[in-house]
């Protein structure tokens, strides 16, 4: 729409130029101007903020459990526990924050708010581990006395953990959210550049987090936890500064005016809920919803409005819910099946900061003489696979496939996430071979009860499980990213992009709950349990194999509800 009322001679010559983007503002609440907002230019500041947040989120996570079983004097199992609950809250805490985000504060304020938590969060972490160095005694002159943290050393390191937690749940959902906002998904150029935008958006944060797993993990292990944890807290400040610069080429989504998306939403699902009995659905004018139609059949539709319509053909409830409500309230529903079969791949991505590094802690880790490489920095090679084969997705594959599907992405979004989900079998697969020949190898050398002995096996050997971890991330994080972005209403687009998270949240807490439970069932009675302290005597292999099993079903489960799963923008996709 052109904002001028006039048409002089240059308005003539560049129409487009004074073109505006429906359904966004700029930061004086006035209508912007498709060439001079949006797109990369603001994507970029978007994508600074974030690299930032995943250097420091990464550079606490992907250590904690060394940090746990270390100065905090953990057990494995127990570190393992705490590691998966806090990141299991840091994934689902996001769905509380997008409802901030997308009910009252707007994205761009939630993510202001959530950055200066996060800043408070790791300057306080810092603090934390410098507690032992002020309190220790004995300890620190007598290496044969354990270092115990204080109490007041666990209260506050805890209460910074979760503060971090807390401040991501309203900056992960509400960045990604935000920045996708940028490319307007009813122009076909920007909805095409908006699929590559998830692309390169996975590509900056894997950058973020190699850097952190080499520099910062390395900082810990060798030269001082307290410094460990304070570079990532300016790395936060530098990025909420990136972010800032780029306020006034912003586009800001505007909320529709009627309700609030999850009352309406919420009053569908009430309604339908209270009608499930009523009589059948009369014969609805076909007409009257040929817009909501895409490529569902007339029965079809009737079909899936049945539940949600009452005999009137609209949602009673003290008032009526519009078409366009109980249409959304069906495309939130649709994602449910591919949320749950996904679970088991959030339990799988769960293994990579805990006993993925465990193992390597225990291998042959010398680059030169007299310098071993830190475990954590092991996962940066998911960052590196993550990091190279990005590009290759996105500048070969997807064009090679565009050429024979068509479609702007490719491959469809469901075809994307199946993918990755088949190579996490095949990586859990390797896992597990490559713990057996770990054991084994231990066995021959007389190292069973020997656990702080290293296994003479080189630690590459775990390459091939990273790698294939990091190239289905690819394809299932990315992918699960743009589709619960974009089949969820534009209202709620935060809200979505926390429900992807919370797949990996709920996988944390899933994948917590297994490892308590074969502990309980197969330690006990002087018997070493799968996640034994000596891991000479454990048995990961099987804890991997159980996890390949559950990763085939889950995969063949995922390709069941995927064949009935049906765009809500089919246009595009």
């Amino acid at each position: 729409m052109d904002l001028s009322t006039s048409s002089s001679t240059a308005d003539e010559r560049t129409p487009l130029l004074n073109d505006t983007v429906d359904g966004v503002v700029d930061h004086k609440g006035t209508p912007v101007l498709r060439f001079t907002s949006g797109g990369w230019r603001s994507a970029g500041f978007i994508i600074g903020v974030e690299v930032a947040e995943r250097f420091a989120y990464y550079g606490i996570e992907s250590n904690l459990i060394s940090y746990l079983t270390g100065p905090l004097g953990q057990s494995t199992a127990s570190a393992a526990a705490n590691v998966n609950a806090w990141a299991g809250v840091s994934s689902l805490l996001p769905l509380f924050g997008a409802f901030v985000a997308d009910s009252f504060l707007g994205r761009y304020r939630t993510i202001i708010v959530a950055n200066l938590l996060y800043i408070m969060g790791l300057g306080l972490l810092s603090l934390s581990a410098i507690l032992p160095t002020a309190g220790a005694s004995g300890c620190q002159t007598n290496k044969t006395l354990p270092c115990l943290p204080s109490q007041i050393q666990l209260i506050l390191f805890f209460f910074s953990l979760y503060l971090v937690a807390i401040a991501q749940s309203g900056h992960k959902p509400c960045v990604q959210a935000f920045g996708a906002d940028q490319f307007d998904g009813q122009d076909p150029q920007e909805c095409k550049a908006r699929s590559s935008f998830f692309n390169w958006w996975y590509f900056g944060i894997c950058g973020g987090s190699l850097a952190t797993v080499l520099i910062v993990s390395y900082i810990q292990e060798n030269i001082s936890w307290a410094l460990g944890f304070g570079i990532p807290c300016i790395a936060m400040v530098l990025g909420l500064f990136v972010f800032l610069l780029g306020t006034k080429t912003y586009r800001y989504a505007v909320m529709r005016d009627e309700k609030n998306p999850f009352f309406r939403i919420g009053r569908v699902f009430i309604a339908a809920f209270s009608n499930r009995r009523t009589s059948p659905l009369p014969e609805v004018a076909k007409e009257d919803f040929q817009e909501n139609l895409h490529h569902q059949s007339y029965e079809q539709f009737k079909f899936l409005n049945k539940a949600l319509l009452t005999p009137d053909g609209l949602i009673q409830d003290g008032k009526a819910s519009s078409v366009v409500d109980v249409e959304e309230a069906k495309a939130v529903l649709r994602l449910v099946p591919i949320w749950g079969t996904c679970l088991v791949y959030g339990i799988v991505y769960a293994q990579v900061p805990t006993f993925f590094t465990k193992q390597g802690a225990t291998m042959q880790r010398t680059i030169v003489p007299g310098f071993d490489i830190p475990p954590a920095s092991l996962q940066s090679i998911v960052s590196l696979a993550i990091f190279f084969f990005i590009p290759i997705y996105d500048r070969v594959i997807v064009p090679v496939a565009r050429a024979f599907t068509g479609r702007p992405s490719g491959i469809t979004m469901l075809q994307r996430i199946g993918t990755g989900m088949f190579l996490s079998v095949l990586s859990m697969v390797i896992a597990a071979l490559v713990e057996i020949k770990r054991l084994k190898t231990a066995q021959d050398y007389s190292l069973v009860d020997s656990p702080g002995a290293t296994v003479p096996m080189s630690v590459w050997w775990l390459v091939p499980q990273y790698l294939l971890q990091g190239v289905s991330d690819v394809f299932t994080m990315v992918g699960l990213q743009e589709l619960f972005y974009d089949q969820v209403p534009s209202d709620l687009r935060s809200v979505g992009l926390a429900l992807y998270l919370s797949i990996f949240g709920v996988g944390s807490f899933l994948s917590s709950f297994l490892i308590s439970i074969i502990e309980q069932t197969t330690g006990g009675n002087g018997r070493d349990s799968w996640f034994s302290n000596n891991l000479n005597r454990a048995h990961l292999d099987y804890y991997y194999g159980l996890l390949a099993v559950l990763s085939a079903v889950a995969f063949a489960l995922y390709l069941y509800f995927a064949r009935f799963y049906i765009y809500t923008r089919t246009h595009f996709v």
